[in-house]
């Protein structure tokens, strides 16, 4: 190695896209990263809790495997990810091993095949070295479960991650994966990225394959979360393309350019509040900020309102998830009621309720009103920012089964509508590309969603790309007693 090779927790902080570089010029090999990431694990997960099965000892003998090749060792050349450590979602199943979601109901329970999204990552020489955890069945926008406890935030360990892709924002942000897969059917990939200051990409409907029922829902969707754009973009280009497994999946696939023109010319919305949201003042401060520097960047940026109520994108959520994702999880609690957390619980019989006032065409109609009003409000524009969450985080442990969200001792946000990512599950043909637009005086980073015309990924991705260059972001500044 140089005298100028990262080492320890520098070299756990690489980005994938760099790493794969030194991998190349030899200058760092898989063996000597992954035991860093191994190594990081161990000091910070009793505090964090991101994991919920590690696979260390594979991950290293599998990274010996990809030094080999780096070597020109057996005649194989690398592959597009080799070596890089990767942590999955433990829903995305691996054949044999544990697919509880989170919920003591599934204990003992073993997948039968892996999930299209570990197949990619397998096939492209990624090494999944742990996998990360959930609240149960991933219905919540924090992380926390009987099963696996609470996962808290590198940031500020009193804060939660988000969810429900918490386990894969906090091992991204704590230095212990360079990727992590993730999933998103209401904010899932977004949320936590957000709180976590990482990158997070919702796909629009059908652009990566899934596994299950659950594959025909269109709020729903798996996806890439990493440290930087250019690392989101290498890994959206391995999980994308069609799977005979999944019907939806589209034909052909869509690879993303790796290089953009600068935001000069281009023409973004911005809006603040989404119709009806309560937005945090600082959450609002660097939403307008990110916009700025795109502004005095070339870019012609405009505000705008949105005539979404609450009325309707709860008549949407209610109807979609009672007859669909909430009715799988109303099938377990009537008869494992006992096994589940408090928080499915009140999901399930909220489901129920929800099944009387709400059917499923009145959802249909509302998602229709809604949808045609972003098409709307976004004709002539290339782009919508808005912020990805309405208040910069909440705590770890909160079940938020209260009207109000109170941290600090405030009542800060209304619990319902703490996060303002559903709108774009309701909007599912819609990219979405969570970045970071600052950081609030909790502790904790705050997030933007760039929002692209349905299935325009490239225009989110251009957006990105200037604004990691114009606002950059970093990791060093994780002074809460994890380095």
């Amino acid at each position: 190695m140089s005298d100028h090779t990262p080492a320890g927790d520098d070299l756990v902080y690489l980005s994938a896209t760099e790493a794969l570089r030194l991998f190349t010029r030899r200058e760092v090999s898989p063996v000597e990263l992954m035991r860093a990431v191994v190594e990081r694990a161990e000091k910070v997960e009793p505090q964090i809790n991101a994991f919920a099965e590690r696979r260390f000892d594979e991950a290293l003998e599998q990274a010996r495997h990809a030094e080999d090749r780096y070597l020109g060792k057996n005649g194989l050349a690398p592959r597009p990810l080799e070596g890089i450590p990767v942590a999955t979602k433990e829903k995305h199943a691996i054949a044999g091993r544990s697919l509880t979601e989170g919920s003591l109901v599934n204990e003992g329970n073993l997948a039968t095949e892996n999930a299209p999204v570990v197949d990619r990552i397998l096939d492209a020489g990624g090494i999944i070295h742990a996998r990360t955890t959930t609240p149960e069945f991933s219905i919540t926008t924090y992380t926390h479960s009987r099963m696996w406890g609470i996962t808290r935030n590198p940031w500020n360990p009193d804060f939660t991650p988000g969810g429900s892709s918490g386990g894969a924002g906090a091992s991204l942000a704590a230095g212990t994966t360079l990727l992590a897969s993730a999933s998103d059917i209401g904010g899932s990939t977004r949320i936590p990225a957000a709180f976590t200051g990482t990158v997070g990409f919702k796909a629009p409907y059908g652009r990566n394959p899934g596994l299950g029922v659950l594959t025909a829902d269109h709020y729903r969707g798996d996806g890439p979360m990493a440290r930087t754009v250019d690392d989101a973009i290498a890994f959206q280009n391995i999980l994308a393309g069609p799977d005979p497994r999944d019907h939806t999946s589209i034909h052909p696939k869509l690879t993303l350019p790796t290089s953009y023109e600068d935001v000069s010319g281009m023409r973004i919305a911005m809006c603040v509040r989404l119709g009806e949201y309560d937005v945090h003042p600082e959450v609002e401060a660097n939403t307008r900020a990110a916009a700025q520097a795109l502004s005095d960047a070339g870019a012609h940026v405009e505000e705008i309102t949105l005539p979404w109520t609450h009325a309707d994108l709860l008549t949407a959520l209610a109807g979609h998830f009672s007859n669909i994702f909430g009715a799988l999880v109303i099938e377990t609690a009537e008869t494992h009621r006992d096994l589940l957390s408090p928080y499915a619980v009140a999901f399930a019989d909220t489901m129920v309720s929800a099944r009387t006032q709400v059917t499923y065409l009145d959802s249909l109609r509302a998602e229709h009103q809604l949808q045609r009003a972003l098409a709307t409000a976004m004709d002539g524009f290339d782009a919508l920012l808005c912020p990805t969450t309405a208040v910069p985080g909440w705590h770890a442990g909160d079940d938020l089964t209260g009207e109000k969200v109170v941290v600090h001792g405030e009542e800060v946000a209304d619990s319902l509508w703490s996060a303002m990512t559903s709108p774009f599950n309701i909007n599912n043909r819609c990219p979405v590309l969570n970045v970071p637009s600052g950081t609030s005086s909790w502790g904790l980073p705050t997030g933007l969603q760039i929002v692209g015309h349905p299935y325009d990924d490239p225009a989110v991705f251009r957006i990105g790309k200037a604004l990691e260059t114009l606002r950059p972001w970093s990791y060093a500044h994780i002074e809460d007693g994890l380095r």
